[in-house]
């Protein structure tokens, strides 16, 4: 079982989902993924955040959209393991990116900040203390992949390699070329990073995806619908595997795949 005690700098390790309506999250995540759910209490003692769980494994996070934030989607944040998320967000300015939330830190579990990239794609940094990342990932119904879709792939790939150092294996499809980061576990990749394809929408904004591992795309999609969430796409066969895009009932968007495969973790 591919479990994960430390990440190395520049490398995903986290993701969460803000959400207008955690219950009803809660509730189609946990029916279709088997997770379960640890609530946290800010100090005030006030609900702040969900930690799930797989088999007692830390997988993602959950949190709620507050009425101060009625303008913002549903969405899945991707957040990059950093040394130092001061250092980092004094190098995303230098490279042209944006801050959405200041480095603050998150009582004993790590410090964190929300930026954008110049192609306007949100993302966050994660400086682990007592939370190191996903326990658990490239297992059936965990976290397994990060891709970036943007509307300026040539500015983003390079935002990416000043702030991180990111190097890029190129893969020529045929329609685009798709970008793996180097590294990652096995050098099997961190990352991967494509141009914004022409059916999409003008009115989506360049966005980082998640992807979850499934044993079984077809009977995850079904079990979907089952619990209320709507198919984008898929699933497809594609040569890494059984693709699918799936939204939630609250309107959060994210990927599945069967791989091809099984995964070396």
């Amino acid at each position: 079982m591919p479990e994960r005690s430390s990440y190395d700098h520049g490398t995903p390790s986290w993701i969460d989902l803000m959400t207008p309506d955690t219950d009803g999250a809660k509730a189609f995540y946990g029916g279709l993924f088997g997770w379960t759910a640890e609530d946290m209490d800010g100090p005030d003692g006030e609900y702040i955040y969900t930690n799930l769980y797989k088999d007692e494994k830390l997988v993602c996070g959950m949190g709620p959209l507050n009425d101060d934030m009625a303008d913002m989607p549903p969405a899945w944040t991707s957040y990059i393991n950093v040394d130092d998320a001061e250092q980092v967000a004094k190098s995303v300015e230098t490279a042209g990116g944006q801050v959405l939330m200041p480095v603050m830190q998150v009582m004993e579990e790590g410090t964190m900040a929300l930026f954008t990239d110049p192609a306007g794609a949100a993302f966050g940094v994660w400086q682990p203390a007592n939370h190191k990342g996903a326990g658990i990932v490239n297992e059936p119904d965990t976290y397994s992949w990060n891709e970036l879709m943007s509307r300026d792939i040539d500015a983003s790939k390079a935002f990416y390699t000043q702030v991180f150092g990111w190097e890029y294996d190129e893969m020529d499809m045929e329609t685009m070329t798709y970008s793996v980061v180097k590294g990652g576990h096995e050098d099997e990749g961190r990352a991967g990073l494509m141009p914004m394809p022409a059916e999409i929408p003008e009115q989506v904004p360049s966005y980082w995806g998640v992807y979850f591992t499934v044993a079984d795309a077809d009977a995850t999609v079904a079990r979907a619908k089952e619990l209320g969430g709507s198919v984008m796409f898929g699933p497809d066969d594609t040569p890494v595997g059984r693709l699918a895009a799936i939204v939630d009932p609250q309107g959060g968007n994210f990927s599945i795949m069967q791989p091809s495969e099984p995964s070396k973790g």
